[in-house]
């Protein structure tokens, strides 16, 4: 499904490239089976977003991204944190990919939320639709911090819950964060520096994983979905809940 590529890449690192399609990401938007209101929350952040400064905008992405873990774009960070078990979600994820036929080409973990999007976006609505179900309950976590931060980047994590087709409830989310501490302060920063890099694989020094590179052919591109097992949002509130303290 178009929208849930375009999606990918309003997440990910914005560059030139992007900036270049904006027509086409207007089009898609406008011709997607989302409802008016996520559609002209959508528009609104593409025209705030592609109006401004590049690196004003690849500034403040960094700034809600890549400080601090609770707006992490990984989404295994929200599941198992550091544990063990991520590394064997991570293997059992890259599975997945290699046998729908996509091979990972950059330097990207397989639970980057823009690649587990890009990936959906080849296997079918149904395939889709089932794969953001299971994640819906970080996404709804990702979209009630955006807000609390007041970034227009909740709209895109708000149509992402609408393409799951996931009734949560926000509100009672919201309140489960309303005490949550800021982790992208200096001084909790730094507290993450002191930890261990988490590693996985037999080839830890590897460039990591990508998208783009190979496509899934024709008859690999549908119906190759296999069902990951996350926690639910009580589970993911928990658990960064005990890690901040």
């Amino acid at each position: 499904m178009q929208i849930a590529r375009v999606l990918s890449l309003l997440l990910d690192y914005p560059h030139d490239g992007l900036l270049a399609a904006q027509a086409d990401i207007d089009a898609i938007i406008a011709d997607s089976p989302l409802s008016a209101e996520r559609k002209q929350a959508l528009a609104a952040f593409v025209q705030r977003r592609f109006a401004g400064q590049l690196m004003d905008w690849q500034s403040e992405y960094d700034g809600l991204f890549e400080r601090g873990r609770s707006l992490s774009l990984l989404l295994f960070e929200h599941v198992h944190g550091e544990s063990r078990d991520r590394g064997q979600a991570m293997v059992n994820l890259m599975n997945q990919y290699k046998e729908a036929g996509l091979e990972i080409g950059v330097r990207e973990l397989p639970d980057y939320i823009p690649l587990y999007l890009e990936f959906l976006s080849t296997q079918g609505e149904e395939n889709l639709r089932l794969g953001l179900e299971e994640v819906a309950h970080i996404l709804a976590l990702l979209a009630a911090r955006l807000e609390q931060r007041d970034s227009d980047y909740a709209a895109v994590m708000h149509a992402l819950l609408e393409l799951s087709g996931v009734s949560v409830d926000l509100g009672d989310v919201r309140e489960q964060i309303a005490n949550e501490k800021r982790d992208d302060t200096k001084e909790e920063l730094d507290k993450v520096w002191e930890e261990e890099m988490v590693k996985f694989g037999p080839d830890s020094q590897s460039d990591g994983c990508s998208s783009g590179v190979n496509k899934p052919s024709e008859t690999q591109r549908k119906d190759q979905y296999v069902p990951i097992n996350w926690a639910d949002i009580t589970d993911a509130a928990q658990t960064e809940a005990q890690r901040g303290n």
